[in-house]
């Protein structure tokens, strides 16, 4: 447990340090994210943070070679590798978005590739419970692996409207991938090195490093360069999960949660973005236009639109996202008559909260 809260401190401080510096460097290359009659940003501010966050993933992924317990991860398998490729090549990516405004067919395009590199390097799903447990051949395991990817990508993207909401989301992503995978790697008895801990860990630090900065008001946005490449991280945690887990032991076992978890945390941790990217994506069809064309109609410009402030409607989207993850990992290791009562409490207060919040006038928020 000391290695990996020691990998997600150096990706944080690592990503905290370099923010001021990217901020410089997107001033002068004037990449800078002007005001726009859909954002609820009301100053011109910089973007290219994720290269901030790029800088401390690096930071930890190569401390992480180097530290006993973590490091058998990466000689056992070329992953780690190729997440690091993977990383540099979505921030690389995403920096071009965010100074030249790529077209949407090469941005999916790139991202695609990207993906293909990631999943090549052995980052793939290797089963699914359709009818029992079907092992994945290597065609079907890639597809589907750069499907996940993609979409994890953009889902993440679609959530970064507001100052501090996608990096805080990420942040309890990283916190709830990593707490199942250890607790998983303790209830099987098996080693406590794995790769989704380590990514989950770099994907927590590196988003709790740079939220110091981006919550309201942000004095420097993630851009594309920061939500492709931790929506990359979460898919990599997401997808490297069933690695762990024999699908062979699946069969005839009375509680199969545990086992299921990697495929159904991944859409709980992403249930918000997702839902909004699903939302989005249906409501721009519907109504003729690019499915990926920016509006003002995404979750949390609703919520500002019921009255709540920038940090409230943040903070709402924040424990929404703790209560779905976090109820997803407790059915996998508490009864379930111990876990929902409380979850619906809290569903329920949190229900309250959003329809009762306070008529106050909308303030300062990233781009979205």
């Amino acid at each position: 447990m000391r290695t990996y809260l020691a990998l997600l401190l150096l990706a944080a401080l690592t990503t905290h340090l370099l923010v001021p510096s990217v901020r410089r460097l997107a001033v002068r290359w004037n990449v800078v994210a002007a005001v726009r009659e859909r954002d609820v940003h009301t100053t011109p501010t910089p973007r290219l943070g994720g290269l901030a966050m790029l800088g401390g993933v690096c930071a930890a992924l190569l401390v992480a070679s180097r530290l006993d317990l973590t490091a058998r991860v990466f000689t056992l398998a070329p992953t780690g590798r190729g997440l690091l490729i993977g990383s540099v090549l979505v921030a690389v990516l995403g920096a071009l978005d965010d100074r030249f405004s790529l077209d949407a067919v090469t941005k999916i395009v790139g991202q695609i590739l990207i993906a293909a590199t990631v999943a090549a390097s052995g980052v793939q799903l290797l089963w699914l419970p359709i009818g029992g447990v079907v092992v994945l051949d290597p065609f079907s395991s890639i597809g589907l692996t750069i499907l996940l990817i993609v979409l994890m990508m953009n889902a993440v993207n679609f959530i970064d409207g507001l100052d501090g909401l996608a990096a805080g989301i990420c942040l309890v992503s990283g916190a709830a991938f990593f707490t199942y995978s250890y607790l998983l790697s303790v209830q099987m008895g098996s080693t406590r090195a794995t790769l989704p801990a380590v990514v989950a860990s770099l994907l927590a630090g590196a988003a709790g490093g740079f939220l110091i900065h981006n919550f309201s008001r942000a004095r420097v946005f993630m851009g594309d360069t920061g939500s492709m490449l931790l929506g990359l991280l979460m898919a990599t945690a997401a997808v490297t999960l069933t690695g762990y887990v024999d699908p062979g032991a699946l069969d005839g076992r009375a509680t199969l949660l545990p086992a299921l978890l990697p495929l159904l945390l991944p859409v709980a941790v992403i249930a918000i973005p997702l839902l909004d990217l699903v939302l989005a994506v249906s409501r721009r069809t519907l109504a003729g236009r690019d499915p990926f064309a920016p509006d003002k109609q995404h979750l949390h410009h609703r919520l500002l639109d019921l009255g709540h402030s920038h940090r409230r409607a943040v903070l709402l989207m924040y424990c929404w996202t703790a209560l779905i993850s976090f109820t997803t990992v407790a059915l996998a290791f508490a009864p379930v008559w111990a876990v929902l009562p409380a979850a619906a409490i809290a569903a329920a207060a949190l229900a309250v909260a959003v329809r009762r919040g306070p008529r106050t006038p909308r303030v300062a928020g990233e781009a979205g």
